[in-house]
């Protein structure tokens, strides 16, 4: 049989270290980025500004056909700029930057001039994926409910 063993220390109210010890801290320092990211620099900016707007219009359909979350990870010379989440499946739907705040169930990692050329229809998603120009993870499938969307939003 199991046995609880409860190894939890019991702090009464005066046990810490005595005054003498204590260390005033000063204010804290503000941290600086040395170089702030500037999200309007990047070219496709603009495409995922529009495709958020187009979302907050139809979502509540989206939602309803897509119910998935994906994560777009874009990448300049190997290293990820721009993070992009497009949530399908709550609420009405959502797109916003950075990280997926619930997990994604598809995360795609693409450099940004693959990502320009899928979203304007000037390569096949599917080969594309196969040629290794990108990555995804998760639940690969999902990819095509994406390409509807953009398609969609490419009719807008």
């Amino acid at each position: 049989m199991w046995k609880r063993i409860d190894r939890q220390l019991k702090i009464k109210a005066g046990d810490g270290p005595p005054a003498s010890q204590l260390k005033e801290l000063g204010p804290a320092q503000e941290l600086t980025v040395p170089h702030p990211v500037v999200l309007s620099e990047f070219q496709s900016f603009p495409v995922f500004e529009d495709i958020s707007h187009h979302i907050k219009e139809v979502g509540a359909q989206l939602v309803k056909k897509v119910n998935a979350i994906f994560q777009l990870d874009i990448t300049k010379d190997g290293k990820t700029i721009l993070k992009w989440t497009i949530d399908l499946k709550n609420g009405s739907g959502n797109m916003y930057p950075g990280p997926a705040r619930l997990p994604a169930d598809t995360v795609f990692t693409i450099p940004e001039p693959v990502f320009m050329e899928l979203v304007f229809g000037k390569m096949n998603p599917q080969k594309a994926f196969l040629a290794g120009k990108f990555k995804v993870s998760g639940k690969v499938l999902l990819g095509q409910k994406l390409e509807r969307v953009f398609k969609d939003w490419a009719k807008y």
